[in-house]
């Protein structure tokens, strides 16, 4: 994807960045001369492409943008995790060999919940009797034992079209190793059903794995209909507009992807909006020299963290949506629904600013996983919320500005908050002040759980790293999370509350394939030649004139049932250079398991290429302050363990020389919190640096 000129005054220079979260639609757009213009508008819940364009079109009044300057439009969504969550994609059926047809029931001996007798296992997006057998079989070795006969699927189709299929997913047995018989079936259920979404598993995860390669084949077809109509609409909404730039989506491995190829393979951005805000860390990472980094995004639905290390971001080759929250590590899977695609690593917890405060049974205070959302939202917004919220909370706390957020955009009711929250302090027997303390400490140890998943149960030590904390909330908890964490450094960067939009601004153009290990490949030539073949598939794909190329390999010991991605080093393919990746499997295999093998043991599963066209904005262009200033320096009386009369700042009041806290420092799109014991100051890029003084640094 190549970018505008930007010494050529005539050629578009404006690029717009639209994500949506569960209570705010974020803009950002960057212009000539690195100017920023940011933009919170509430999102627009069914139809949140309505946000996008109010969004949009709000952010090219304000920045006095013409259609014709914008070079780009850059999108991060929840359409695709929203159908699966609320049940509401397509009617899906599976097309499979005999004798495969419960594959997705069977599915993989985990319990998310070990002794919880009451839980059941989600149901299969495709029904039972949405699933159809054909009778033709592949062998292990690719031989085809039996082949689909013409009359068969021609009798198949007539069925799907009496049953009321909308969307078709076609998934044969070891298929991966011979795909040419199942796109041949499916090419013919095309011709005779052309109004129904047809996925063939092959061209979305061709890797071993009967199970996984039919649940991703089903989710792409459950969402297909709802994300083609989605990306559709809004690029036509867009053209109404006059603008007719560039549409790209930000796929969940953080790479950007275009439209078209998007409505193809939909299940590439479930993960869509929380890689986004990964990229833009992973970004920073790198501009401040940070080895090993904590992305902490909270919003208004969730709480989200993954790990950088060695400035690169954890991407794992499956994951769990539908669930409650979505999963990508091995332990706690079966809640939901597998999806085999590359996704950044990021665990992801029922707690934002919209979190419902409850008491349980027990009389126990507990925080979300439900949410108020942006209808009818917080109490204090003053829409009709009745149920207390994590920002009701905060309010009462007096951490929020008791007048408005989002610049303005959204009045605060105060009294509403303290209502809400007194009545939930009645059932515990707590005043209000202790009940809204109660419930920020309870959210910090919910939080707490995300961070550890992508730290601790990957060997890693959090104490080590640094965090970045973003999103409309995260300043607000960054700094108590990284307490509880033994975490020294909080980073809190510009236009923090617009992050993961930030991120669509700097992230690469990309795309990657697969394709399962072979007998054929243990020649070290016919396995370069591999490499060259989908390297080559990957460039034409991206169609630029740079593409960077990264060759990965799953690997595993003899026997394992999952693999780690190890990164081929440069160079050419020969015995010293796969004595060296067999080495690096080692070392990682024993950072994440705290234990290795031999050599003889390892084994190669899935070969893969990632190209990127590099992106020539660079994320120090992003992080100019914005014009507005907040005012003098006030006070504003804040509980703590006690209450503390406390200075309300802007970011444009601090300074390089560290400020002990407490401070409230107000953005126009966030509201950082630096709490009793630390100090705050401001770097080079204008980030906020909050650094516990009472935390020795691990060594």
């Amino acid at each position: 994807m190549t970018q505008p000129n930007s010494s050529d005054p005539s050629s578009p220079q404006w690029r717009i960045a639209a994500d949506i979260g569960g209570t705010f639609t974020d803009v950002i757009a960057l212009g000539p001369d690195a100017r920023i213009v940011p933009m919170k508008v509430l999102s627009t819940p069914p139809d949140f492409g309505t946000g996008v364009i109010e969004g949009v079109t709000a952010t090219m009044a304000d920045a006095q943008i013409a259609a014709r300057d914008v070079a780009a439009v850059l999108h991060a969504t929840t359409v695709a995790t929203n159908a699966i969550l609320e049940m509401e994609g397509a009617r899906t059926g599976l097309v499979t060999t005999k004798g495969f047809r419960d594959v997705l029931e069977l599915g993989r001996l985990r319990r998310p919940l070990l002794y919880d007798l009451s839980w059941k296992k989600p149901a299969p997006l495709a029904r039972r009797r949405h699933r159809y057998e054909i009778d033709q079989r592949i062998h292990a070795d690719g031989r085809i034992v039996a082949t689909v006969d013409r009359e068969e699927l021609d009798a198949l189709a007539q069925q799907l079209k009496a049953d009321g299929i909308e969307a078709l997913a076609v998934c044969l047995i070891n298929s991966h190793v011979q795909p040419d018989e199942e796109r041949a079936v499916a090419r013919r259920l095309k011709e005779l059903l052309p109004d129904v979404y047809v996925t063939t598993s092959v061209d979305i995860s061709p890797e071993p794995g009967e199970f996984e390669r039919s649940s991703t084949a089903v989710v792409n077809s459950y969402i297909g209909t709802v994300v083609h109509s989605y990306v559709t609409e809004l690029g036509r909404n867009l053209h109404a507009k006059g603008i007719s730039a560039p549409f790209s989506i930000m796929q969940s491995s953080g790479g950007l992807l275009d439209a078209p190829s998007v409505v193809e393979r939909p299940v590439q951005i479930i993960e869509s909006g929380p890689a986004a805000g990964v990229i833009a860390v992973q970004k920073l990472a790198q501009l401040l020299d940070l080895d090993n980094v904590v992305a902490f995004d909270m919003g208004g639905t969730t709480a989200k963290a993954s790990l950088i290390e060695n400035g690169q971001p954890f991407l794992a080759n499956d994951y769990e949506v539908g669930g409650g929250m979505n999963i990508t590590r091995s332990m706690g899977k079966g809640a939901g629904y597998t999806v085999r695609v590359p996704s950044i690593d990021i665990a992801e917890v029922g707690a934002g600013g919209g979190s419902i405060i409850g008491v349980d049974a027990a009389g126990a205070l507990h925080v979300g996983p439900g949410s108020a959302g942006s209808r009818p939202g917080p109490a204090c917004y003053g829409q009709g919320g009745e149920r207390p919220t994590l920002t009701d909370a905060n309010v009462v706390l007096g951490y929020l500005n008791p007048d408005a957020i989002a610049g303005g955009r959204v009045t605060i009711q105060p009294e509403l908050a303290a209502k809400v929250l007194g009545a939930v302090g009645e059932r515990i027997d707590g005043d209000i002040g202790v009940t809204a303390r109660g419930a920020y400490e309870v959210a910090i140890s919910n939080m707490t759980k995300a961070v550890k998943a992508v730290t601790s149960e990957r060997g890693r030590d959090p104490r080590e790293a640094t965090m970045v904390a973003f999103g409309g909330a995260g300043p607000l908890y960054g700094a108590a999370l990284a307490r509880e964490l033994g975490i020294k450094t909080v980073v809190v960067p510009v236009h923090t509350g617009l992050f993961s939009s930030l991120g669509l601004l700097v992230a690469d153009s990309e795309y990657q394939t697969v394709t399962p290990f072979r007998s054929e490949h243990l020649s070290l030539d016919v396995f370069a030649e591999e490499f060259d073949t989908l390297a080559a598939l990957v460039t034409d794909h991206l169609g630029a004139d740079s593409v960077r190329i990264d060759r990965i390999l799953d690997m595993r010991y003899h026997g394992q049932r999952f693999d780690l991605r190890i990164p081929l080093p440069e160079g050419t393919i020969d015995d010293a250079l796969m004595h060296e990746v067999k080495q690096r499997f080692h070392a990682e295999h024993h950072k994440t398991y705290g234990r290795s093998g031999a050599d003889d043991l390892v084994e190669i599963v899935n070969i893969r290429v990632r190209g990127f066209v590099p992106n020539n904005v660079t994320i120090d262009q992003a992080l100019t302050l914005p014009a507005t200033d907040n005012g003098p320096r006030r006070e504003r009386m804040c509980r703590f363990d006690v209450p503390i009369s406390t200075p309300v700042i802007s970011r444009r009041h601090l300074t390089r020389t560290p400020e002990a806290g407490p401070l409230v420092i107000e953005d126009m799109d966030s509201t950082t919190l630096v709490p009793p014991g630390t100090t705050a100051h401001l770097d080079e890029y204008n980030n906020i640096i909050i650094s516990w003084t009472d935390i020795e640094v691990t060594a």
